[in-house]
């Protein structure tokens, strides 16, 4: 169990630092004509993407210290339920609920991941450029940074 946890930690910092990447291939246009011979874009979907699959296997992680392991069918839904317990018992802040739980929302509409809380939906479906999703690619990455340093001491204590 304790080298399994360590994988998903080591999988969230992965996602993380993609995400990072990403964000600054989308802020630094020139980079992708440059370096890689693209045309300038920006791909802050992705970036919120990965800032919720860090924050995702961030919560595995802390889940398996905690013997709670899930798997699919419904894992990302089982993670939830089980982080949200977990809060309901007041063994993690609320804080950290409330970052995972916008980050779901985010991937559900960005990825449809889900098919829940279609009354969000329109928030970033709306918006069809990809350059209007850059605000809430930053606060994503802001939340995945916050969350991941916190599963990092959290599953510090837990061992």
């Amino acid at each position: 169990m304790d080298s399994e946890y360590r994988i998903y930690l080591s999988r969230a910092e992965n996602e993380l630092n993609l995400a990072l990447i990403i964000q600054k291939i989308s802020n630094e246009k020139h980079i992708q004509p440059e370096i890689f011979g693209l045309k300038e874009d920006t791909y802050y979907s992705a970036v919120i993407s990965h800032a919720y699959y860090s924050i995702f296997y961030a919560a595995k992680a802390y889940l398996i210290t905690k013997g709670i392991k899930v798997k699919a069918p419904e894992e990302h839904k089982k993670a939830f339920d089980e982080f949200y317990r977990l809060v309901e018992e007041g063994v993690v802040d609320s804080e950290l609920l409330m970052i995972y739980r916008k980050m779901i929302t985010r991937a559900e509409i960005l990825l449809e991941i889900f098919h829940a809380e279609k009354s969000k939906r329109g928030r970033f479906t709306y918006k069809r450029i990809a350059q209007a999703n850059k605000e809430p690619a930053d606060e994503s990455i802001d939340n995945a940074c916050f969350f991941l340093k916190q599963i990092f001491s959290l599953c510090k204590k837990s061992k």
